[in-house]
């Protein structure tokens, strides 16, 4: 009796599909070791510095929002002690950096209500804090301003590389980068140095350049704010001018022009870049 034709195909089907099986596999040897698998890629862990400029990149604002939530407290509080200095600014720390160092801290916290209260009248919401992260959870901590050269080390964290204060000339070194000495290319929030040499007890001063003035900006957008640098018992104040009117200071030392060999140009905060 014949097999059925069905069963015939049946059995070729899968033994053809055997065959084809066996085509896909390598040869090998019975009892050969098997090939060895490629090592991966150790893996990388990203940058702590990335652009190499001293400060660690999580404590950098990378957001196009946050660097300008940043620009509108920091200017704000910064003009803010021209018309009315607050009770929070430390008296011992009143001078030109101790208006940026201040300013600059007093951006990054947190602007609820309680802090409205502590600084004083005249304080109101002016944008959004940064997101990125506060002063009371900064990967810093208040110890904001870095005092040496080199790229970041997570070591610079403990040994004394970052402190809670700055003067202009750290400031300058090591806290900011140049931009330039056309004011063109100032944007707000950005700090102008002056370096005195000659009969200065502090040779070196910031200025703080706020664009237009929150208040009496007289349509102008070239304002500065600035501590004239003397203890309040030497009749030290915060002063706010116009570029314009500075660029025709009576003393040609303190004019904010190329031709000034003692101004050294506007310069902008790393966390910015």
């Amino acid at each position: 009796m014949r097999p059925p034709l069905r069963l015939i195909l049946g059995l070729a089907c899968v033994f053809a599909l055997s065959l084809f099986a066996a085509c896909q596999q390598p040869a090998a040897r019975a009892g050969a070791p098997p090939e060895p698998r490629a090592p991966e890629p150790p893996a990388t862990a990203a940058p702590a510095d990335s652009d190499a400029d001293g400060i660690p990149d999580r404590a950098e604002l990378r957001s196009f929002g946050d660097r300008e939530s940043f620009r509108l407290w920091f200017t704000a509080i910064a003009e803010s002690q021209f018309e009315r200095a607050s009770g929070e600014w430390n008296g011992a720390q009143r001078d030109c950096s101790g208006l940026v160092r201040f300013a600059w801290r007093e951006a990054l916290r947190t602007h609820d209500r309680a802090w409205l209260r502590r600084m004083g009248e005249g304080y109101d919401p002016v944008a959004p804090d940064v997101r990125a992260y506060t002063l009371e959870r900064s990967p810093l901590g208040e110890k904001l301003f870095r005092t040496a050269a080199g790229s970041f080390a997570e070591s610079d964290l403990a040994d004394g590389t970052f402190s809670d204060f700055a003067d202009a000339r750290t400031l300058r070194e090591f806290n900011a980068r140049f931009v330039g000495r056309d004011a063109r290319r100032a944007e707000p929030g950005d700090l102008l140095f002056f370096h005195q040499p000659r009969g200065q007890k502090y040779p070196n001063h910031v200025m703080l350049f706020l664009g237009r003035a929150r208040v009496r900006s007289e349509g102008a957008a070239d304002w500065v704010v600035y501590h004239t640098g003397a203890s309040p018992d030497e009749g030290g104040e915060v002063r706010k001018v116009r570029l314009s009117v500075l660029e025709r200071h009576p003393d040609p030392r303190w004019r904010p022009v190329a031709a000034n060999r003692n101004f050294l140009g506007f310069y902008r905060l790393k966390i910015l870049e």
